[in-house]
C-alpha cells in the first residue's frame, strides 16, 4: 500500500456510514496530527476579542480591519448578531454554484430566513486560487464586490491564514466539528467533503469507464474532461491526484497522476474545456472527472432527461475536503458570522447532505438522531478503496500538480 496507513485507505461504504467523526479513526488528520478514538470537545474561549492571524497581511495590501467578535456569545448573541447583520444588509460570496454541494437551496433558505440581507452571488465558478485573488483584489474595499467568505479546497485555509487574509471565528456548533477538521484559533474550519468520481452521459458513452485505465481507450477520445483548471482548481487537481491511486502512485507521490493525464492528452482522449453540468447534459464533456455529490446531484437533477452513471473507479480513489473561512477585509463581517451560523445549523447541514456532500457535523448529529433515514439510505456505497490524505500531504500533493501540469501535460484548461 505505499507509505500509506491502513486506516488512509478504507471503502466507500465504511466511511459513509461512520462519516467524519474522529471516533471513525478520522477522514482526515489535518496538518498530519494523529486523529483521537473519539472528538474531544473544545473550551469555549475566555477572550472576548479573536486573535488576530499569525502573519500579517502582505505589504503591497491595507492593513486588514480589527477582527469581528470571536463568537456570537461575544457579540451578544444570535439575536444581537442578527441585529449587527441587519445594519450591514448585505453578504457576498464567491465561487458557490446553484448545482455544487446543494448550495441553491442553501442560499434560498439562509435569504428566506433573513430576508433583509441582500446576497451577491460572486463569480459562482470561482476557483479555490481566484477566491483567494478576489479578496487580495479587493482589500479595503467596502463595495458588494468583496467577498465575505470563501469555501475552498483544504490546502487554502492554512495559505489564507497564513497571507493574514482571514478572520476567526468560531460557531455555536464549533464543538461538535471534530478537532482534525479545523483551525484550533478558528480561521478555518471543514464544511463538507466527497470523493472523486467519474460523471458519465451514458446518451453518449455507451460503456461506461469503470477504472482508471478505461479512459485510455480509444473509443474514449475526445470525451474526458476535468472540472476545472489544475493549476489552480481544488476539483481538478484531487482528479489528477486521484488518478495517481489508480496508476502506481499514492498518497506522497502524486506524479503518476500527471502521468496519466499526459498520457490521455496524447491520446487525444482528454478534453482541455472544463466540465460543467450543462456541457456534461449537452453530450460536449461526456466524462467529467468531479466530487461524487456534483455527480450524483446532477444525475437527479436530470432523471427522466439524461441518463447520468456516477462512477468510483474501482481500483481507487480520493476523498477531498473544502473548508469555510471569514475574508479578513469582510466589509459585512456579522453578515459573514450569521452565514456561518446558518451553515453549520442542523438545517444547514442537512441541506448539504441532501446533495450528498457529508457535512462536518455529521457523526454528531448521526448520534443524536438528527439526521432522517431516507437521506441516510440515499448515500451512495462502492467497495473501492477511498484515501483520506492529511494536511501536510494535501500541501506537497497540491504543490507538485500545480507546478508539473503545465510542463508535464501541457494541456491548458479553460
Amino acid at each position: 500500500m505505499s507509505t500509506e496507513t491502513r486506516d488512509q485507505r478504507r471503502s466507500r461504504r465504511t466511511f459513509l456510514r461512520v462519516a467524519v467523526g474522529a471516533g471513525a479513526g478520522a477522514i482526515l488528520a489535518a496538518c498530519g496530527q494523529a486523529a483521537p478514538t473519539a472528538p474531544a470537545p473544545t473550551a469555549a474561549p475566555a477572550a472576548t476579542t479573536a486573535p488576530a492571524a499569525e502573519a500579517t497581511a502582505p505589504a503591497q495590501l491595507p492593513s486588514p480591519p480589527a477582527p469581528g467578535p470571536l463568537t456570537a456569545a461575544d457579540a451578544g448573541g444570535i439575536e444581537k448578531l442578527i441585529e449587527l447583520a441587519r445594519a450591514e444588509g448585505n453578504l457576498s460570496t464567491i465561487a458557490l454554484p446553484d448545482d455544487w454541494a446543494n448550495y441553491g437551496e442553501m442560499k434560498q433558505k439562509f435569504l428566506e430566513k433573513y430576508p433583509f440581507i441582500k446576497h451577491e452571488d460572486l463569480n459562482p465558478d470561482a476557483s479555490s486560487a481566484q477566491e483567494i485573488e478576489a479578496i487580495k483584489a479587493n482589500a479595503g474595499s467596502k463595495g458588494p464586490q468583496a467577498p465575505d467568505v470563501i469555501d475552498v479546497g483544504f490546502t487554502w485555509g492554512d495559505t489564507a491564514k497564513k497571507e493574514g487574509l482571514l478572520q476567526p471565528y468560531k460557531v455555536e456548533k464549533w464543538d461538535e466539528i471534530p478537532e482534525t477538521l479545523k483551525d484550533p484559533e478558528g480561521f478555518w474550519y471543514t464544511d463538507y467533503y466527497g470523493v472523486m468520481a467519474f460523471e458519465v452521459n451514458t446518451q453518449v458513452v455507451q460503456n461506461i469507464p469503470q477504472d482508471w485505465s478505461d479512459l485510455l481507450k480509444p473509443e474514449y477520445k475526445g470525451q474526458v474532461a476535468l472540472a476545472g483548471d489544475p493549476t489552480g482548481s481544488g476539483q481538478a487537481i484531487n482528479a489528477v491526484w486521484a488518478a495517481a491511486l489508480g496508476n502506481g502512485g499514492s498518497l506522497d507521490n502524486p506524479m503518476p497522476g500527471l502521468e496519466f493525464f499526459k498520457k490521455l492528452n496524447e491520446a487525444g482522449n482528454l478534453l482541455p474545456v472544463v466540465a460543467k453540468p450543462a456541457t456534461i447534459a449537452k453530450g460536449e464533456t461526456p466524462i467529467a472527472l468531479r466530487w461524487d455529490y456534483n455527480a450524483l446531484a446532477n444525475r437527479d437533477q436530470n432523471a427522466g432527461n439524461i441518463d447520468i452513471a456516477v462512477v468510483v473507479p474501482k481500483s481507487g480513489s480520493l476523498a477531498g475536503v473544502y473548508v469555510q473561512a471569514i475574508s479578513a477585509y469582510a466589509p459585512r463581517p456579522h453578515a459573514a458570522r450569521l452565514w456561518m451560523e446558518f451553515l453549520y445549523s442542523d438545517e444547514g447541514q442537512l441541506i448539504w447532505l441532501k446533495g450528498y456532500a457529508t457535512p462536518a457535523r455529521f457523526e454528531a448529529m448521526r448520534k443524536a438522531g438528527l439526521i432522517p433515514q431516507d437521506l441516510l439510505d440515499k448515500l451512495p456505497k462502492t467497495d473501492a478503496p477511498v484515501a483520506f490524505p492529511t494536511g501536510g500531504q494535501i500541501n506537497a500533493a497540491f504543490d507538485m500538480i500545480k507546478s508539473n501540469w503545465p510542463t508535464v501535460v501541457g494541456a491548458t484548461v479553460q
